[in-house]
Parts: C-alpha cells; sequence; structure tokens
C-alpha cells in the first residue's frame, strides 16, 4: 500500500480544460455566442470562458472586444450592440439570453469574465448587475468570476462572498491574492514562466491556479505546467487538450 501510495503521488493530475470564449472553433459557433457554450458542453470540458461589458445604458452584453465592428461598447446603446451579427449569423447576446443558456447545462462551469471598465463605478454597477443576474438565473453556484480589475474582483468578493473569484493581471503574489479572499490566480503563461515558484506557493495556500491561453500540445509540454500541477487550462483549442490528456493515460 505504501508503494500505491508513492506511485499515485508521482502521477501529476492532469489540469482541467476551460474553452476560450467558448468553443468556437467549430462548424457554426463563434466566439462568445451562445452556441459556443453548448458546443463547449457537447465535448466534456470543465468550464467555457466568456466576456461581459457595460453599455451606455447600462446594459450586460456578453463580447469580448470593447471595439466591435466600428462600435466602442462603452460608448454604445444595448440596442445598436445586441443588433450586431457575430460570425455564425447569432446577434450579441445580453448576459440575460446567456445565463438561459448556461442554466440549462449545469455540468459545463460558466467562468466569466467582467472586462475592466473606465472608471471603478461603472464597474461597481456591472459588478451589481451581474450578482443579480446570476442569482435570478440560478446559477451562482455553477459560475467562476474572473477580472483584470482588482477593484472589480473586491466588489464581487464584498457582494458575492462565496463566490470563485480569481485575478487576471498578474501582478500580485499567492500571498496577497489569498489576503485579498479570492480562490486563485488565474495568469498567463508568461507570467507563470517567469514565476513558476507562484503555482507551489498558490497551492501551499489552498489557492487554485489556471493558465492562459495554451493552444498547442508542444507550447504545455515545453513550460512544465503538468509537472507543476496546474488546475486548469485556458485554451481555444480544447478538443486537442481533451484528446491529448485522454491517451496520454492522465
Amino acid at each position: 500500500m505504501a508503494l500505491t501510495a508513492v506511485l499515485v503521488a508521482s502521477v501529476s493530475a492532469q489540469p482541467k480544460v476551460i474553452a476560450h470564449r467558448g468553443y468556437w472553433k467549430t462548424a457554426g459557433s463563434a466566439q462568445n455566442s451562445r452556441t459556443s457554450f453548448l458546443k463547449a458542453d457537447s465535448i466534456g470540458v470543465y468550464g467555457s470562458e466568456m466576456d461581459v461589458w457595460l453599455t451606455s445604458d447600462d446594459q450586460l452584453i456578453v463580447n469580448h472586444d470593447k471595439d466591435f465592428q466600428g462600435c466602442d461598447i462603452e460608448n454604445t446603446t444595448k440596442k445598436e450592440i445586441t443588433s450586431l451579427v457575430l460570425a455564425n449569423g447569432e446577434k450579441v447576446p445580453t448576459l440575460q439570453q446567456y445565463l438561459k443558456v448556461v442554466k440549462r447545462k449545469p455540468n459545463t462551469r460558466l467562468v466569466l469574465e467582467m472586462k475592466s471598465l473606465k472608471s471603478e463605478e461603472r464597474e461597481n454597477l456591472a459588478v451589481q448587475k451581474i450578482v443579480k443576474l446570476l442569482k435570478r438565473y440560478k446559477v451562482a453556484g455553477q459560475t467562476d468570476i474572473i477580472a483584470f480589475s482588482l477593484n472589480a474582483c473586491k466588489t464581487f468578493k464584498r457582494l458575492q462572498p462565496d463566490a470563485r473569484i480569481y485575478y487576471l493581471n498578474g501582478d500580485l503574489s499567492p500571498v496577497q491574492i489569498k489576503a485579498l479572499g479570492l480562490a486563485g490566480i488565474d495568469y498567463s503563461l508568461k507570467v507563470i514562466k517567469a514565476n513558476p515558484q507562484w503555482v507551489k506557493e498558490a497551492h501551499d495556500l489552498g489557492l487554485e491556479v489556471n493558465v492562459w491561453t495554451l493552444n498547442s500540445i508542444e507550447d504545455f509540454q515545453a513550460s512544465g505546467l503538468l509537472e507543476m500541477d496546474v488546475d486548469y487550462i485556458t485554451t481555444d483549442a480544447p478538443v486537442l487538450f481533451l484528446d491529448y490528456f485522454r491517451n496520454s493515460g492522465r
């Protein structure tokens, strides 16, 4: 039994796979579309990531780019933004429309990135509205929150203390993240390569680690992330990594 324990301990656990902006590199899908969440769910990823903005009339919409098809989202109304068409023919969705889809697929976690806004006041308003909608659609327990804005992370923590919140910017150590009461670090591969000790430090503090954005097996293997036992990777190629982990026997 002791030998078995040693063997089990020597095998690194595989990271869970998060589809970046949903599973969009497939027929009929598009980044941040409702279909991209459904497609992500269909392939069995741990989670599907998406992005939320606040429009000029204080409405929440799902999209990645601040400037989209000639519109600055923060300076454009919901009506104007949601009239724009995505690559798969869907309209840009509101957060409400998106959450209706999420609710139907409870086995896939929603990884919700709130985009940094032009003022803390607007960020605070967006957080309030997001928390309210997550509760309304009963998906708060299915949702991980991520943000580059430390203000947004702190506001989410204050308004939804039990939320799993991860910081993206890469400028805080695990000790600092722990002091803020956040669930972990969600840093770029570049940041983790520059600070590989942060993975163990985070785990020793009971924090989780996600690394983004990994799109090739070669980069993943060369990075040493498997040996570091990172908890999650975010990728635009979720099928590639799911197949790799299955075939490697991890």
